[in-house]
């Protein structure tokens, strides 16, 4: 059985357009049903410390402009790891447009627009298929902005 444990097996490498401008934070959260004082369930996210397969873990990216003007063209790419898959809607981040990659991040296109060719047949590509989320944001970051991006995936 597959097990992951500590952040730093569930933290990918990303890349982040306008580098030097940029300080980027990752952290990995887990769902957790907790009972409140009143006894009814309540959905929290804790620290990912430990995974077992079939959980959902949430990736948030956080990235704040550092420098004194502002950053264009700003660009996060997350890879998603072989032994976890995409939950299909879970990408987010304001003001920005989401694309995804089935070809270990070469080409991105919209999740409706992507295909992949196995056995000399063309498809569209599912979930299973993509191997990294991207977040363009549509207008400049100003100096000392922050913004945040999410996805969410589940262990295999």
């Amino acid at each position: 059985m597959k097990l992951m444990t500590g952040i730093a097996l569930l933290l990918m490498a990303f890349t982040a357009a306008a580098q030097g401008h940029l300080e980027v934070l990752t952290t990995v959260h887990k769902e957790v049903i907790f009972e409140n004082a009143t006894g009814e369930e309540e959905t929290r996210l804790v620290q990912a410390e430990r995974v077992v397969p079939g959980e959902k873990v949430i990736y948030t990216i956080t990235f704040t402009n550092i420098s004194d003007e502002s950053a264009d063209d700003v660009v996060i790419t997350n890879p998603i790891a072989e032994d976890l898959v995409y939950v299909d809607g879970s990408a987010s981040g304001a003001d920005m447009d989401i694309q995804f990659s089935t070809d270990a991040g070469t080409t991105f296109a919209a999740a409706a627009d992507l295909t992949v060719t196995e056995n000399g047949e063309t498809r569209a590509a599912t979930v299973e298929d993509f191997t990294h989320v991207r977040w363009v944001m549509r207008n400049d970051l100003a100096a000392g902005a922050q913004g945040t991006a999410r996805f969410a995936a589940i262990l295999e």
